[in-house]
């Protein structure tokens, strides 16, 4: 039978549980502040009076933002640099991350340092460019998936394999498997934790990107959803005008309170890039704390 908490244990219980209820609260009324303001009356958010709760709610903001030029090509090549960059990504590092784990692979250490390494030496954002420039990746969508392999994400991948049973491997050799049948069947499987995780990295790493696309695309069809709303995000002031002349111009007169402004434009686009990673995360955290927690201790 259990026995019954001390008072001192129940005052520590009730200190810790106040601490992360307090922490948790604070990291989520960022997202919270800024929804409430994307759905309230505009001339409100303007005048800063929406503080805690929203007033004059309406959703004709994330309707406006949505219909903005060229948004959705952008967004269909966001999802297709997020799909196929991660899976790309997670195969190649789960591949080398099992080649690597195997003792006998032929100069496996040097294979493995050379991945290494280049978590510690860069050339530089200019020559990244020329090297991209001279194998004609500007103005070309496989730039966005060509780097698929992270020496993070590879540290990850090496660490969990090496967790598993050599037993395993060697009953699968005995019964004729080779090291492809034994990757796909046995490996990947076992690995299911970690590659969620190191594939929400590599997700929310492409999701969010917009350098690559500042640095090597002109195309306009090659844009990607965050560098679209990135322009529009500095521009947000033009923007803002922009749809308040198209709405005066309307037979319906002018509401104030679902008239864009600024800040409405800046905090629209910030909740539009961010609610997709907020409903991804839910569904890979049991995999995710677990993979992140057995794939980076040794032992």
């Amino acid at each position: 039978m259990k026995g019954k908490k001390k008072a001192g244990d129940i005052c520590v219980d009730c200190i810790i549980y106040l601490f992360y209820g307090l922490f948790a609260l604070l990291c989520i009324f960022p997202f919270y502040y800024i929804f409430i303001n994307t759905v309230s009356a505009n001339d409100l958010v303007a005048a800063g009076q929406i503080t805690l709760l929203p007033r004059g709610i309406h959703f004709s903001n994330y309707v406006k933002v949505i219909q903005l030029r060229n948004l959705p090509n952008a967004v269909m090549v966001s999802l297709s640099r997020t799909i196929l960059g991660t899976g790309l990504s997670v195969l190649c590092t789960a591949f080398v991350g099992y080649g690597v784990s195997r003792k006998e692979l032929f100069r496996r250490k040097f294979v493995y340092r050379f991945f290494i390494v280049t978590m510690y030496f860069n050339a530089g954002l200019i020559p990244w460019y020329l090297n991209m420039r001279n194998l004609h990746l500007t103005n070309n969508f496989l730039a966005y998936i060509i780097g698929v392999i992270s020496a993070f994400n590879l540290i990850l991948v090496k660490t969990y394999v090496e967790s598993i049973p050599d037993s395993l491997h060697e009953s699968a050799e005995i019964d004729g498997a080779g090291y492809l049948v034994i990757f796909f069947r046995i490996m990947l499987p076992l690995c299911l934790p970690i590659l969620a995780t190191i594939a929400t990295f590599t997700a929310v790493g492409h999701w969010n990107s917009f350098m690559d696309t500042l640095m090597l695309m002109r195309n306009e069809k090659l844009y990607t959803l965050q560098y679209i709303l990135w322009q529009y995000l500095n521009e947000a002031t033009a923007v803002a005008r922009n749809i308040q002349a198209m709405m005066a111009q309307g037979i319906s007169p002018v509401n104030t309170s679902t008239m864009l402004t600024p800040t409405a434009v800046k905090m629209t686009i910030a909740m539009v890039v961010t609610l997709p990673v907020l409903f991804v995360y839910p569904f890979f955290q049991k995999y995710f704390v677990r993979g992140i927690m057995i794939g980076a201790v040794k032992g």
